[in-house]
């Protein structure tokens, strides 16, 4: 699948890990894998930035982004197919890396269920699943 990916009635609850497979665009940017409960309510905003070779991690309350958190970190790169994991805890995420590197994003939402998900960007879905952790 390319382009946009979108599920807007996903059944994502504390304690659950979505798994999700792959392939970078060659000639991608970044991409951008958002959680949350819409498009105005975004517990996680995962953004990786090529051009800044820095991973972008926020939240969106309505009309207002948080405070960006960065991590130099950059395991991905264009044309690689990569599998990531995302873990949701009560006090925040768990985004476990293609190379095992793990980041951690605080629920500035305190959010307990999560119904949306969309992928964008240069990323095209290979497969994603939801699982019991």
């Amino acid at each position: 699948m390319s382009g946009k990916f979108e599920i807007m009635n996903m059944d994502m609850q504390v304690g659950k890990t979505l798994k999700i497979k792959g392939k970078i665009a060659e000639d991608a940017d970044g991409f951008v894998i958002n959680l949350g409960q819409g498009t105005d309510k975004l517990a996680l905003h995962f953004n990786p930035r090529f051009g800044e070779s820095s991973i972008v991690c926020n939240s969106r309350d309505g009309n207002s982004w948080g405070k960006e958190q960065r991590d130099s970190h950059m395991c991905f790169s264009q044309g690689s197919e990569v599998k990531l994991t995302v873990t949701f805890e009560e006090d925040g995420f768990k985004v476990k890396l293609p190379d095992g590197h793990q980041l951690t994003f605080p629920n500035r939402l305190g959010h307990r269920h999560l119904s949306y998900l969309s992928v964008h960007g240069g990323f095209n879905i290979i497969s994603f699943k939801l699982e019991e952790c």
